[in-house]
């Protein structure tokens, strides 16, 4: 897949060598705070999920997310990953899921322009009409970003989730590609005045 450009982001191919960069973030739990993963990962385990992904359709495979950088090889840093996943393509639609593994990064709008990214990607591309994700009541920093990006609230799953020792809710959030397409009318008309 060619890289995909944002303004200050560019989604690129996972590598088979950016699994000891994956293996780092997973095992921070302050990164994986908000992300449905419970347990510590070994090199092995990040290995096996690697060869797995391998093996899904190339839409669903996961994309790293890299910002320019002079100091680092090849000019770009990553900083994170992102995948489409449970893609229907009869109904056209698609859960995406984000991760902001370098936490100097978070706070800095890279979730919002990736998410916003993925959605040219996921209506222009894929000819998607719906993509959706779940998000944890607790994410206030993820639903902020989303909702920049054009998501809307749909629901909830009632304590859904278990972590800390405590149970929180799980929001569902959509774009519809019409909204998409007339949000980015929108912008356009915006940017001639």
């Amino acid at each position: 897949m060619p890289h995909l450009f944002g303004e200050r982001i560019r989604l690129r191919a996972a590598e088979k060598e950016d699994i000891t960069l994956f293996l780092t973030w997973v095992n921070d739990p302050e990164v994986t705070e908000h992300l449905m993963l419970a347990y510590p990962m070994a090199q092995f385990e990040e290995e096996r999920w690697y060869e797995n992904m391998m093996t899904l359709p190339a839409a669903e495979h996961v994309m790293v997310i890299e910002i320019q950088a002079e100091d680092a090889p090849a000019g770009h840093r990553p900083i994170g990953t992102c995948q489409y996943h449970n893609l229907d393509w009869r109904c056209r639609n698609a859960e995406v899921g984000i991760m902001i593994g370098e936490k100097a990064f978070w706070n800095q709008g890279y979730g919002t322009e990736t998410m916003k990214l993925l959605l040219r990607h996921g209506f222009e591309t894929l000819n998607l009409h719906r993509i959706w994700l779940r998000v944890y009541d607790t994410n206030k920093r993820g639903i902020r970003a989303y909702e920049k990006a054009g998501f809307a609230y749909e629901g909830m799953f009632r304590e859904a989730h278990y972590q800390n020792g405590q149970y929180c809710n799980v929001h569902l959030m959509s774009v519809l590609r019409p909204e998409w397409t007339l949000n980015q009318k929108i912008l356009k008309n915006q940017g001639s005045d």
